[in-house]
C-alpha cells in the first residue's frame, strides 16, 4: 500500500524542493532562493511565487542580524510557537512576543488602538537591530512601520506577512513602498503566522549552514 510513498524524511524534503525550484519563474537572485522555497513548501502553492517580494537588501540585513545575536520578536504566539527557538539560541538570539504582557490590554482600551499595536509601541526600545515577523496582525505592520521612520527603534529587517481581508493587503503594500526598509512580504490578501515563521527559519538555516 505505500509502496509508491516516498517514506524517507530527509528524501521527502529534498524532492520537494527539487521540484520547487524545477517550477519557479521569477528572476530571484541566488540568495533568495530558500526563503521563496520555504514559503512555497510550507503552503504548497507554487502559484504564490508571483506574490512574493523580497527587499534586494532583505536577506544579506536579516542573516548579518541572526550573525549578530538580534531577537526576533512577532506579532502573535503563533508566529513565535513556530520559529526554531533552539538553532536560533545557538546564535545568540531569541523570540519575543509582546501581545499578552502585563498592562497592553489595559493600554489598549486606553489608547483605542489594537493590542497588537500596543504591543509593539509599548516594547519600541526592544526593536533596535531585531527582526520583527508579522503573520497576523495588519495593525501591528502599521505600527513597526511608524517606529521604523526612527533610527532608535527601527528594526534590521521587517517580515510582514499578516493575512486577511481588512487592512492586509494595504498594510504590505505600504511596506512594501517603504524600500527604505529592509522587508520581505507576500503581496495581496495571502499570508500568515506559519508563512512568517517559516521566513525566519529559512533565514536561521541559512546561517547555520554558512557557519559549518
Amino acid at each position: 500500500m505505500t509502496a509508491d510513498f516516498i517514506l524517507d524524511p530527509g528524501q521527502i524534503e529534498t524532492e520537494s524542493m527539487r521540484i520547487i525550484r524545477a517550477g519557479l519563474t521569477c528572476p530571484w537572485l541566488e540568495a533568495d532562493y530558500p526563503v521563496v522555497e520555504r514559503i512555497i513548501h510550507t503552503t504548497g502553492d507554487p502559484s504564490l511565487e508571483s506574490s512574493i517580494a523580497i527587499h534586494p537588501e532583505a536577506i544579506a540585513c536579516g542573516l548579518q542580524a541572526l550573525k549578530e545575536g538580534a531577537k526576533v520578536i512577532t506579532d502573535v504566539e503563533m508566529v513565535r510557537a513556530g520559529i526554531s527557538k533552539e538553532k536560533l539560541k545557538s546564535l545568540g538570539g531569541s523570540v519575543e512576543c509582546f501581545l499578552n504582557s502585563p498592562g497592553v490590554s489595559e493600554q489598549a482600551k486606553a489608547w483605542g488602538i489594537t493590542r497588537s499595536m500596543t504591543a509593539f509601541r509599548m516594547n519600541a526600545n526592544r526593536l533596535r537591530g531585531s527582526i520583527v515577523a508579522i503573520g497576523n496582525a495588519p495593525t501591528a505592520l502599521i505600527e513597526v512601520l511608524r517606529l521604523a521612520e526612527n533610527p532608535e527603534t527601527r528594526p534590521a529587517l521587517i517580515v510582514g506577512i499578516p493575512v486577511g481581508f481588512i487592512g492586509a493587503k494595504e498594510s504590505k503594500d505600504l511596506l512594501w513602498e517603504h524600500q527604505e526598509f529592509p522587508s520581505i512580504t507576500v503581496l495581496g490578501t495571502r499570508g500568515g503566522s506559519p508563512i512568517a515563521a517559516t521566513v525566519v527559519n529559512a533565514l536561521i538555516y541559512t546561517v547555520l549552514k554558512q557557519l559549518k
